[in-house]
């Protein structure tokens, strides 16, 4: 092999390798904050790719969405242009797990993307395969491209999403591959380990694609999108959406398709040994579906568009690794695709990823400096989970590099908060999955006042401008307002109110009642109650939604604050980075082993490490006051 020249290419404040979910908003994030910022990608045509499923959103995953969008990202912004289909999720539920789902067209999200990359004014856009990183002193100071290319910088971030070593499997078929047919990243992989990374293997899969004309939609449930379009981002929740709604469709398997699957689990790389990555739990092949769930006759299959301008369609629900022919008989053997043709086959792909506990909860490793890591490279799945950590790792490269505080969103914040404390402390066995359960605060983390939680966070940081930011202090002022406005309003019991409310199945009133009481009632809400409300603006929904919520979940709201409060002052009470846990007495070696492996940054983050007993804290807890006191005696001294 011919030695490659190097060569000095450049000189930057940060570089992001990759351009997936997390490489573009971290990218996005230090350029606007006023670092001079480079995205190095294997190829510029896989910008955002949408690699598996061809949507944004849904349960869990909408609230990191408006999270990311609440504090100056592009994913919001980017679907809002994009998308082919909107629905509300979990409308049957209450608020807390409402989640926006939108399919977006998969080339134009793309496109989009690459767009805002382009215009982006401190932000430079290039093609190019990085192979090592260089450190000095254990501090990040360039990158070394295959093509010989030496970038310096000040900081790095790795979102090199599934292509690390990337193997695809189909059936008795292996070959090195990245997702979609691009090449993969294998010597980044091995100068990774060089580091001293210690590498695991982790596997997602995809279904096929199969063409639009193949399909008998006449046996299918039809899927509409909502009437109302509601955006992803709050800049555009005034905007009127006129897009002709794709629809999607309902099917199901059957059990020749199970029969089939059965009879050929030898020929399936996961079954015979062949794969040793670990998949995710809550998206599973068909293969295991029918394995874990034998009993089940049929699964259900949804049929997805992946665009506006191509006739492929997404089979979501029937990932696959089995050959290409077990999988054409089987993908034949669901309703209504008894005539299918394919235009991509499923398969498996596996990839290399770090262990994320060996980062803070800025995203930057422990111990190299202006090294971080966002995305499915630190065991998560999902490209808003990928996103999420994104804008994180950029917002602190470039806090970092001006010398400021560093940036953190703790769990009763929001869900970005809980998405990775989850990973940096607890850690993942498999790739992560963002769920509303996983939130404790969930009732005050909705996706619906993402805006009034986080704008004033994005603003400080320079990624939200002033206008907006005025606008989100305008809609809190407009909220309180009309709160108080219906304590107010009273409605008196005559005959025309009480036949009003009896006509909704409300008891009637005895007494004078406040609007803001009435509300309270599951029966009634703020929409119906403007036939008794003479004087009620015409608020905007957004500001509706809110008034009513925050009405009728009060209770719930002030003990879901007390329990944060509570939660609060034990991240309040912070750990020493260079803490050695070995010295402090009490502790058991498990926690011992365990704390110094993490090093919390504060006692709540030390209570959620797997290990750590209510009884090792309450050791910490003593060691931290005695050490306190010990301060105060010397100043006294």
């Amino acid at each position: 092999m011919k030695e490659v020249k190097h060569y000095l290419a450049g000189e930057y404040d940060v570089i992001v390798i990759g351009a997936g979910h997390a490489g573009c908003e971290a990218a996005l994030a230090s350029s606007r904050m006023g670092m001079n910022t480079l995205i190095l990608t294997m190829s510029l045509d896989s910008i955002v790719a949408l690699s598996c499923n061809p949507n944004i959103g849904g349960t869990g995953k909408g609230h990191l969405v408006r999270e990311i969008d609440a504090l100056g990202g592009e994913m919001a912004l980017n679907i809002d242009k994009s998308f082919i289909q909107s629905r509300m999720l979990n409308t049957s539920k209450g608020p807390a797990v409402h989640s926006l789902r939108v399919q977006a067209d998969k080339k134009k999200y793309h496109i989009e993307m690459k767009k805002v990359l382009e215009d982006e004014p401190n932000l430079t856009l290039r093609q190019g395969e990085v192979i090592d990183i260089f450190l000095d002193n254990g501090c990040v100071k360039g990158v070394l491209t295959r093509t010989g290319a030496i970038y310096n910088c000040k900081a790095v971030v790795i979102a090199t999403g599934t292509y690390l070593k990337g193997r695809v499997y189909i059936g008795e078929v292996d070959y090195e591959s990245g997702p979609d047919g691009m090449f993969p990243s294998i010597l980044l992989s091995n100068s990774l380990e060089k580091m001293g990374f210690n590498l695991r293997r982790f596997k997602t899969g995809t279904p096929a694609r199969v063409h639009k004309d193949s399909i008998d939609y006449s046996k299918m449930e039809i899927q509409p999108g909502d009437e109302e379009v509601i955006p992803f981002s709050f800049l555009n929740m005034e905007k009127k959406f006129d897009v002709k709604q794709v629809p999607c469709y309902l099917t199901y398997t059957t059990p020749k398709m199970h029969e089939i699957i059965r009879e050929n689990l030898h020929r399936s790389p996961m079954y015979a040994g062949d794969i040793e990555g670990v998949g995710p739990r809550y998206c599973p092949s068909i293969e295991d579906k029918i394995v874990r769930f034998s009993d089940k006759e049929q699964h259900q299959i949804f049929i997805e568009p992946e665009g506006l301008t191509t006739k492929e369609m997404y089979v979501q629900g029937a990932s696959s690794t089995l050959p290409e022919e077990i999988q054409l008989e089987m993908y034949k053997n669901i309703i209504g695709l008894e005539n299918v043709q394919f235009m991509r086959s499923a398969y498996a792909i596996e990839y290399d990823s770090i262990d994320p506990t060996i980062l803070k909860r800025t995203l930057e490793h422990k111990e190299l400096n202006n090294l971080f890591f966002a995305g499915q490279v630190n065991g998560s799945s999902g490209y808003e989970e990928a996103a999420a950590q994104g804008i994180i790792a950029g917002i602190n490269a470039a806090l970092n590099i001006k010398g400021e505080e560093s940036f953190i969103l703790d769990r009763s914040e929001a869900y970005i908060g809980v998405l990775i404390d989850d990973l940096v402390t607890k850690g993942t066995n498999e790739p992560y999955r963002m769920m509303t359960s996983r939130a404790e605060y969930r009732l005050t983390l909705r996706q619906d006042n993402a805006d009034l939680r986080l704008t004033e966070k994005g603003y400080k940081l320079g990624l939200v401008k002033k206008e907006r930011y005025e606008k989100t202090l305008n809609k809190k002022e407009a909220i309180e307002r009309e709160l108080k406005r219906l304590k107010t309003v009273q409605i008196t019991p005559t005959k025309e109110n009480n036949d009003f409310l009896e006509g909704l199945n409300s008891t009637p009133l005895k007494t004078p009642s406040s609007l803001h009481d009435l509300i309270r009632r599951p029966e009634l809400n703020y929409e119906i109650l403007k036939e008794l409300d003479k004087d009620r603006e015409d608020l905007p929904r957004e500001i509706r939604l809110q008034v009513e919520t925050q009405i009728k979940y009060e209770g719930y709201i002030k003990k879901q604050m007390a329990q944060i409060e509570q939660f609060k002052k034990l991240e309040n009470k912070k750990l020493e980075e260079d803490q050695d846990y070995n010295e402090i007495k009490g502790l058991s070696n498990e926690a011992k082993q365990k704390l110094n492996a993490i090093k919390p940054d504060s006692v709540g983050q030390a209570s959620r490490i797997s290990g750590v007993s209510p009884s090792d804290i309450n050791v910490l807890l003593i060691y931290l006051e005695q050490k306190r006191r010990e301060v105060g005696v010397k100043k006294d001294e």
